[in-house]
């Protein structure tokens, strides 16, 4: 909705006018729509690789920092959830956010193509 909203489209008000569909399912049907449609899509990196229909639509953008889609992982509050497995949580985070961690997390690839940027050092992040 920002990146219609920075297009100056009130894609509430132009509903259908611009072409625009919502289809009310998941990403990987909105990507087989589109690439039967011919249309353009927003997709995060890893599943339009993963999509079977992939090889048939082209990335037109990446790298634009409107783009950028943070993941992130917090544990559990256990206080709230008592039931939560905390030292485990904690151990995997501690992996996650370790050296090996990353360059797994850099190493995991559909197709040759990296799919995440590890930036749990990066103090910008």
């Amino acid at each position: 909705m920002r990146l219609w909203k920075q297009a100056d489209i009130d894609i509430a008000a132009d509903k259908g006018a611009c072409g625009s569909k919502e289809i009310g399912q998941g990403m990987g049907a909105a990507l087989n729509m589109a690439s039967a449609s011919d249309a353009y899509l927003l997709s995060d990196r890893g599943t339009g690789l993963r999509s079977r229909t992939a090889g048939d639509l082209t990335i037109l953008v990446e790298g634009d920092k409107r783009l950028f889609n943070q993941y992130g992982v917090i544990l559990v509050n256990p206080a709230k959830h008592p039931t939560v497995k905390t030292e485990l949580g904690q151990q995997f985070i501690d992996w996650l956010i370790s050296p090996e961690g990353q360059k797994a997390i850099a190493g995991y690839k559909i197709n040759d193509q990296q799919l995440f940027y590890p930036n749990a050092n990066d103090p910008n992040a």
